[in-house]
């Protein structure tokens, strides 16, 4: 594939009543199903997903120009995961919970936390993740209990066919999933003024406040993945030949096209050279092409647009003096690959250093002390991920907790997002809210608490009519919470809890 896909999204008119109304009337039907219910039909999906494994990955890697290692590993395989972990293990985020009293005076309340479904959830899914990043969402919805409108990304339209496809042997009621395909102020404009109940979105800084300006006049709520410019720091007593090799494919999988892929890597002065000599020996190692087979490691970039951005980054930043180290070597000729290159001699005013590249440029810098480490690595827009490389895993904890990011992992990078069980996310530019685990589900429900008084009680101790004597007693209450010993404050509730007990037997009667 030696032309990128041309972006078409068609100027269409939809009837988006009939749509939502088929989605609503699906999700109570839906909504009536049990837990494993289901599962069942996601678990039908996992099937598809397995035994069609190697179709749906070369689909992906032609659309895309991902390498077919990258297309099975980074796409079908998580899907599978997902499949599995929201089927047969969300039940327990999502069952009715009982919240205990913390307090006597509560004691007699029964209090139990429901997970609601929200409805309608949209989504609005990226070209550089296609299938696994709505394919998760769209399992988080399903499984709590919603029904989910889905807009893909016209610059791979052969994925979003595919995920079609994927759903359809879920066997799910009709109207539940819905994928929209027209222009995407089109689709957020008719998702908000339809009343969806919940967006997520997962693409560009400008589009997602965009977008959060326009739930604002519905006051809808939504969930922002915005990308990053994850930082990496190398610390001097770190794992060097394991740590070179994690910044490599953490740099350069999917050609860089990674919303948490690294592009800041800080190393520790001591080690720096030596780091910096086995990096780019490694990287003049790799071969790019746009062969889709399995003997080359970075793809194709999937847009034009990225290309050129990738591009004029470059250029700005060799132009203000940054060198390049190393890039990778031509496999195969392709107009669409951008080698992977490491740059040194970079600093924090360039905008290869500030802005999101998404592409296989690597960014190297080094550091004299571990808080100058942690004040480079806090010095962005972005807080997606970062981490750590240590043999010090009491100090790398430390520093996980010191960086802005929504995941830090240490002595390794990317690959929390296939782990369905954590939760996905970050925060400054890099967005708002969480997918994915237990934080994910609650995104797609709403709380609800239902409490109950299990008493036969005639009011409250501290309600109508209020007098002396109520007002004492709850000065007391508050007295509990003083100083004194155990054995004083049980002597308290000795002499309270018949007045009070008395208090709520007691009816209030009105002459």
């Amino acid at each position: 594939m030696n032309a990128w896909n041309p972006l078409v999204e068609p100027a269409v008119t939809l009837e988006w009543g009939a749509i939502f109304a088929r989605a609503r009337q699906a999700q109570r039907r839906w909504a009536a199903q049990t837990l494993k219910e289901r599962g069942a039909h996601l678990q039908k999906m996992q099937a598809y997903l397995v035994i069609n494994s190697e179709e749906i990955a070369a689909t992906i890697s032609i659309s895309t120009g991902k390498t077919p290692i990258e297309a099975l590993a980074a796409e079908v395989f998580p899907c599978t995961l997902a499949c599995q972990w929201y089927g047969t293990k969300a039940k327990k985020y999502l069952v009715p919970r009982k919240i205990a009293p913390a307090h006597l005076l509560f004691i007699h309340k029964r209090n139990t936390l429901h997970r609601i479904p929200l409805g309608v959830v949209g989504i609005i899914s990226p070209w550089n993740y296609p299938l696994s990043i709505p394919f998760s969402e769209i399992l988080m919805a399903l499984i709590a209990g919603n029904a989910v409108l889905v807009k893909t990304d016209p610059n791979v339209p052969e994925v979003g066919e595919m995920l079609d496809k994927i759903i359809a042997v879920g066997g799910l009621p009709p109207g539940l999933y819905q994928r929209v395909i027209a222009p995407g102020p089109y689709v957020s404009e008719h998702f908000f003024r339809h009343g969806i109940d919940k967006l997520f979105f997962t693409g560009s800084v400008a589009v997602g406040k965009t977008l959060l300006r326009q739930a604002a006049d519905t006051l809808t709520p939504v969930v922002l993945e915005l990308g990053g410019k994850d930082p990496m720091v190398v610390l001097d007593d770190a794992n060097l030949e394991k740590a070179v090799n994690g910044a490599m494919w953490g740099a350069f999988q999917n050609a860089g096209q990674t919303c948490a892929g690294i592009e800041r890597v800080y190393v520790q002065a001591s080690i720096y050279p030596e780091f910096l000599e086995r990096l780019a020996a490694k990287t003049r190692a790799l071969r790019h092409g746009g062969e889709k087979n399995a003997n080359v490691e970075v793809g194709e970039i999937t847009t034009e647009k990225q290309y050129l951005q990738i591009e004029k980054q470059m250029a700005q930043a060799l132009a203000a003096g940054a060198q390049i180290v190393a890039q990778s070597s031509a496999a195969t000729p392709s107009p669409r690959c951008y080698p992977a290159t490491v740059l040194s001699g970079v600093t924090h005013e360039m905008e290869i250093m500030r802005e999101e590249t998404f592409g296989p440029i690597l960014c190297i810098m080094p550091f004299q002390t571990v808080e100058e480490a942690v004040t480079l690595a806090n010095d962005s827009n972005y807080a997606l991920t970062a981490s750590v490389w240590t043999r010090n895993l009491a100090l790398g904890k430390k520093l996980a907790l010191e960086i802005a990011a929504g995941v830090v992992t240490i002595n390794d990078h990317l690959y929390t997002h296939a782990m369905n069980e954590l939760p996905w996310g970050g925060w400054k530019q890099s967005g708002m809210g969480r997918s994915h685990g237990q934080l994910g589900l609650e995104e797609m429900t709403h709380a609800k608490l239902v409490s109950s008084d299990c008493t036969p009680s005639k009011r409250n101790v501290y309600g109508y009519p209020y007098d002396a004597a109520t007002y004492q007693q709850i000065l007391s209450l508050v007295g509990l919470f003083g100083a004194g010993s155990p054995w004083e404050k049980i002597k308290r509730w000795g002499k309270l809890l018949p007045l009070l007990l008395k208090k709520m037997g007691t009816a209030w009667r009105v002459d």
